[in-house]
């Protein structure tokens, strides 16, 4: 069983890029509609009913992989037809190549408002008054975190745990952005829910930057001087690294000053390189693309392991 969920996700992810392109028309954006449904029949915005929101959403994807998981159990092609379908409805790597590719062309062209609207729809930060340096920057930033959380985590949790694995750590990173900058006090519990969800991924995929940088010709050694020495000061423990990895790869600076709508904050500079253009937006996607293609290879691997060692 174990290769078929190796051949599974394999499968899933390479259905990603030939069927998928953005997420709009996938579970995920239902999961996403019926979150926000939830939360607004809920009595009150407390730590009490957060979690409830949380893990009642959270548990209930996970839920329905069990289910799946089940359904292919004494069937290898059943599980790993189950796995493959699963893996493409959570993975994100295609819808990203595809808006951070267009916001590449937005900006070498000088179509600022158009690059402003597709980074809004992956991030929450404001991109009002960003010039083109700045939204570079934000650009290859996003590109970065959403590497991380919308296709290493997912394809990491299901060669850990299959297809429950796949549907609850997609649904917790859905349920954090939905609920980004609320921390208090709705937003509590799903925010530690990711950062305990995501602790291990985030730095797999770091480690996958670093490997995967010299494919773009990025720097490896730079990538991971600066993945070790840039996310000390960082406030998410999680997020920095990966953003680090790619400034070092690139031989670019992230981080900074960021306005989000609740406020502005002062990010810990990431890497030591020059300020990024449209250019290194580009390469970003590139370097996404290697990293989710490692990723893939080395959750199959993973599966395999993980199954050996429950005989």
């Amino acid at each position: 069983m174990s290769a078929a969920r190796a051949i599974g996700l394999l499968l899933g992810l390479a259905a990603d890029g030939v069927i998928g392109e953005s997420g709009r028309v996938r579970p995920v954006a239902g999961f996403a509609k019926a979150a926000r449904a939830f939360e607004h029949k809920l009595p009150a915005e407390t730590r009490l009913t957060g979690a409830v929101h949380a893990a009642g959403l959270a548990g209930a994807a996970v839920l329905a992989g069990v289910l799946v998981e089940r359904a292919g159990r004494r069937s290898p092609v059943r599980q790993a037809a189950g796995t493959a379908v699963a893996t493409w409805a959570v993975l994100g790597a295609a819808g990203l190549a595809v808006d951070g590719t267009a916001m590449a062309r937005d900006l070498e062209e000088g179509r600022l408002d158009s690059a402003r609207d597709t980074l809004a729809g992956l991030d929450p930060r404001a991109g009002d008054g960003l010039d083109v340096i700045g939204l570079s920057r934000a650009s290859v930033e996003t590109v970065a975190q959403n590497t991380s959380d919308a296709v290493v985590a997912p394809l990491f949790w299901g060669a850990v745990a299959g297809v429950p694995g796949l549907l609850g750590a997609r649904a917790v990173i859905v349920l954090r952005r939905l609920l980004n900058r609320r921390q208090e006090p709705f937003g509590w519990f799903a925010g530690r829910l990711d950062r305990l969800v995501n602790q291990v991924p985030t730095r797999y995929a770091a480690a996958l930057t670093v490997t995967g940088a010299p494919v773009v010709g990025g720097s490896a050694r730079g990538a991971w001087r600066a993945w070790r020495r840039d996310i000390i000061a960082h406030p998410d423990p999680n997020a920095g690294r990966v953003g680090a990895a790619f400034a070092g790869a690139l031989e670019i600076r992230l981080g900074g000053r960021t306005a989000y709508p609740h406020g502005v904050e002062e990010l810990p500079v990431l890497g030591d390189g020059r300020n990024p253009d449209a250019g290194y937006v580009t390469r970003a996607v590139e370097l996404s693309r290697v990293v989710g293609w490692l990723a893939g290879l080395g959750s199959a691997v993973l599966a395999i392991l993980v199954g050996l060692r429950r005989r």
